[in-house]
């Protein structure tokens, strides 16, 4: 190892449709720069094509350009295998792929067929190799990658009547090909690296701690299969933190960045409009009005950057900086009385979810706690 320690910033969900993405990053860059390597999860496609795909929602492509400011942020790593980065057709995946290619951002969990998706992302951090794997867990089927089709890696889930994939589906349990897929796709890449990092694209949105009876079954075995560590995104509010063999998995990273028009209930396309004040209906919560760029659930504003530090020897010590949402929906590094009560809430997500309780001093360590 060349270096005694190092340190990997882990963030969630980065939705960056709007113009000026280095300010919307800025306030969480000085803490993703400090770290030598920075992952995130890319969540919508960038891209200039206007295909819209039919099946779900569709997400507006992000401009091209804004991959670049992700670099710039510090940003190395992504996850891609989600919900979202079908929206703009398979042109719009490959788009993608060629622009993080051009922006020195390396990605797992999407390619031009099913084994390119599920190739590992691996780079070299101090002398320590970290490997990514991403996969998503919610459904469009139509964003799943085959034979000879471009789209996202993806685990199989069973739901709870048989009704087809959709990111709103009562998912129960795990299907067995998932457990097959991540024992086979682990072991290659603990072949090829020192650390591996298994991220999930899962859960139930806009819900504050509650996880869906599939999550704590289907990390566990990550982590059994051989991963260091799971990281989680998809339901735009942070979610516990839990221990496996004394290994993390992150059940919700939350919103790294996300400032998009494309949930305003006044906007002039239908099926989004419809969804934002749908969403209000079936979730429960009325969004702060002065978060117009992100229009979450109130409690969404508690957030955090996770870091993983890997100390000589292999131990992996767990912390998280607080992060703060401020309107219209710009996240900052928590000061103040802002950093404990983030902690603490993070704290009382994860027993309220129904997990062993951590321990998050005011250094940031997350421990079990005894």
């Amino acid at each position: 190892m060349d270096k005694d320690t190092i340190s990997i910033a882990v963030v969630g969900d980065l939705v960056l449709d709007e113009p000026d993405a280095d300010y919307w990053l800025a306030g969480i860059a000085p803490g993703l720069l400090a770290c030598d390597l920075a992952i995130g999860h890319l969540e919508v496609p960038h891209t200039s094509c206007s295909h819209e795909a039919a099946g779900d929602v569709p997400a507006p492509g992000a401009p091209p350009e804004n991959l670049e400011a992700i670099a710039r942020a510090g940003i190395g790593m992504v996850s891609t295998a989600g919900n979202h980065i079908a929206d703009c057709g398979p042109q719009g995946i490959l788009d993608t792929l060629g622009g993080l290619q051009r922006s020195g951002i390396a990605q797992a969990g999407c390619g031009p067929d099913l084994e390119g998706a599920r190739t590992p992302a691996v780079a070299n951090v101090g002398g320590v190799s970290v490997a990514l794997l991403s996969y998503n867990c919610v459904g469009p089927g139509f964003a799943w990658a085959g034979e000879g089709r471009p789209g996202c890696a993806f685990l199989p889930l069973i739901t709870a009547d048989g009704s087809p994939v959709s990111p709103q589906a009562d998912f129960r349990s795990v299907h067995p090909a998932a457990f097959e897929m991540l024992e086979s796709d682990i072991a290659k890449a603990r072949a090829q690296a020192d650390l591996v990092l298994v991220s999930l694209h899962k859960g139930i949105v806009h819900t504050p701690a509650k996880l869906a009876p599939y999550e704590r079954p289907i990390a566990h075995a990550a982590i059994d299969m051989g991963a260091d560590a799971v990281l989680s995104h998809h339901a735009h509010i942070v979610r516990g933190i839990e221990f496996r063999a004394g290994k993390p998995i992150f059940h919700g990273l939350g919103n790294g960045c996300v400032v998009t028009s494309a949930l305003s209930p006044g906007q002039d396309h239908p099926q989004r409009r419809e969804w934002a004040q749908k969403r209000r209906q079936m979730f429960g919560f009325e969004p702060d009005p002065r978060y117009t760029m992100a229009p979450f659930h109130p409690e969404a504003v508690n957030a955090f950057i996770g870091i993983l530090q890997v100390e000589s020897g292999g131990l992996l010590v767990v912390r998280i900086v607080p992060v703060d949402v401020e309107p219209p929906g710009r996240p900052v590094l928590a000061h103040g009385a802002r950093v404990r009560e983030i902690a603490d809430y993070v704290e009382r997500i994860t027993v309220a979810a129904g997990m062993p309780p951590i321990r998050i001093g005011n250094d940031g360590l997350v421990r079990e706690a005894v």
